[in-house]
């Protein structure tokens, strides 16, 4: 039998959670049943990461879409951005593209890619999946463009793959309305982690205990609940180090300066690093003691929580969403409230003072990931969706 011919749509080529996630599943999809191809709307460092698991093609998208933040679309509705002149001749462009590649399956991982691949896919007759990796809901995204997915949710896609049962529930909306899909072709594929890319223990000679929150700087990844919580605690522990890790996309620069501001006025300039962009986080990772995930909104996913519990690191997550469906509260982690700095505190305050409590949560939050969080997993679970599709 031939490989199922898939060609995977992402607007965007910059290293984001979702992009990586397709990184992972393209390398791990049996090439004996699939074989991938990628388009991206644009070039950058995704697509340098991509080229070495699949072939690559740039199509590039007008500036004016490219450009437009998710979460700033709610003085446009998504059937205004399909009028946006640059559109038709690009979704027919894309459209001649999957013709000529002679795909089987037109597989969106973005929101833009489910709209524009997914439009484009229909007018190729090709087969749509769409995998959705964003919480379809007021608190994430403009009202407007919730109920203009959900409606497009019912009509472009042929199957439906979701990164949680959380994401999933919100694209069905407060009513449960399925989307227009069959419900057998509607799946839960939590992304994986690749324990090949664990890096080795290294021998490492500091003496304080390090705790940091991993994520890009956002206001709703909670770098500034994770200060206020150290503001709370940090006398007590006066060897403790504390970092934030990443750097601000998406122009949240603004934020990322009031951080330093409050990380001054909170007098935590001695003990708080600001790491900024790592690129090997994995590696990161492994020099900390303690993982922090302080999102104030729920996560779709929170691929970072898996890598910390992978690395046999305790962990402290914020309850809701994706996160809720990884941590079992008190044996692979630690669950707290959402926005709530006093609890965010508290759960620190008991692993840094606790060594054996932090072992027993960093052991469990390994397991939890070996037995249901690996991207083998995954891509089987995904490599199935293609094959019942194209039965039908």
């Amino acid at each position: 039998m031939e490989p199922i011919r898939v060609l995977f749509v992402n607007h965007t080529a910059k290293a984001g959670g979702g992009e990586l996630a397709l990184r992972l599943l393209v390398r791990h999809l049996d090439r004996k049943l699939v074989q991938p191809q990628i388009v991206l709307f644009e070039d950058g460092p995704i697509a340098e990461m991509l080229r070495e698991e699949a072939q690559v093609h740039i199509l590039p998208l007008a500036a004016e879409i490219q450009e437009r933040r998710k979460d700033s679309l709610d003085t446009i509705r998504i059937r205004d951005l399909l009028q946006l002149s640059a559109l038709p001749s690009f979704i027919v462009r894309l459209s001649r593209m999957m013709e000529r590649l002679e795909v089987d399956v037109v597989h969106t991982n973005s929101l833009k890619a489910d709209i524009l691949g997914g439009i484009a896919a229909r007018l190729a007759r090709k087969r749509v999946v769409w995998h959705v990796r964003d919480r379809i809901t007021e608190d994430y995204l403009p009202s407007a463009t919730v109920r203009a997915f959900r409606q497009l949710a019912r009509l472009i896609p042929h199957a439906i793959i979701a990164n949680s049962h959380s994401t999933l529930d919100t694209l069905r909306g407060p009513a449960c309305a399925s989307p227009r899909a069959r419900r057998d072709s509607i799946t839960v594929a939590h992304d994986g982690f690749d324990f090949a890319e664990l890096p080795a223990p290294e021998e490492t000679s500091q003496s304080d205990l390090v705790v940091g929150l991993v994520g890009r700087i956002s206001p709703w990844k909670g770098q500034d609940v994770f200060l206020r919580a150290i503001h709370r605690i940090h006398l007590e522990f006066p060897g403790a180090r504390f970092h934030i890790i990443g750097s601000a996309l998406f122009g949240e620069k603004a934020y990322a300066d009031r951080l330093r501001t409050l990380c001054s006025e909170l007098g935590l300039d001695a003990c708080v690093d600001f790491c900024g962009f790592v690129r090997d986080i994995q590696k990161h990772i492994s020099t900390l003691d303690i993982v922090v995930h302080a999102s104030t909104i729920p996560e779709p996913f929170g691929q970072v929580i898996i890598e910390g519990m992978a690395a046999g690191k305790p962990i402290i997550a914020t309850r809701g969403g994706g996160a809720a469906e990884i941590v079992v509260d008190g044996v692979s982690g630690l669950l707290v409230s959402m926005n709530d700095s006093e609890a965010l505190a508290s759960a620190l305050r008991s692993l840094i003072a606790d060594a054996s409590l932090r072992t027993r949560l960093g052991v469990g939050g390994r397991r939890r990931v070996e037995d249901a969080f690996r991207i083998e997993f995954t891509a089987a679970k995904v490599g199935r969706v293609y094959s019942e599709l194209c039965a039908r």
